[in-house]
């Protein structure tokens, strides 16, 4: 019978080394430390890494985003839909883009409460916590 190839690095056990390996390693200036951490298992199971990723992609505040802008015209009255919809929400504050200035000094001077009050009772105060209208 033929001997197996020599593995090209030493093998790294788990666990402790032996005295006799400790003295090898001194003796042939082979620092193994990094053999033996790299040899360990740093895998997670996916229920702790999924909800890393999916918080870190954001996702949950998409969705919100976009159930505000469907909610948006079932929620509002025709006449403001028709010249004003959403388009985005960033850092608690919903932007509203309004297709005229007439229609802008309306909604901020009339209706600006009303519409605040109607996203947060259907959203909650946390994710919509103010709201900021623009002529574009």
């Amino acid at each position: 019978m033929s001997k197996p190839p020599r593995p090209d690095r030493p093998f790294a056990r788990q666990g402790a080394a032996t005295a006799r390996e400790r003295v090898l390693a001194d003796w042939r200036r082979v620092d193994v430390a990094a053999l033996e951490s790299a040899g360990k298992n740093h895998s997670q199971p996916l229920s702790v890494l999924i909800p890393g990723v999916m918080g870190g992609l954001g996702l949950d505040r998409r969705r919100g985003e976009a159930e505000i802008i469907k909610v948006w015209n079932s929620l509002m009255d025709p006449r403001v839909t028709a010249h004003a919809q959403p388009a985005g929400l960033h850092k608690g504050t919903l932007f509203v883009n309004v297709d005229s200035s007439v229609w802008l000094d309306e909604i901020v001077r009339y209706r600006r409460r009303e519409i605040l009050d109607r996203i947060q009772h259907s959203f909650g105060k946390e994710m919509v916590k103010r709201i900021s209208f623009r002529v574009g």
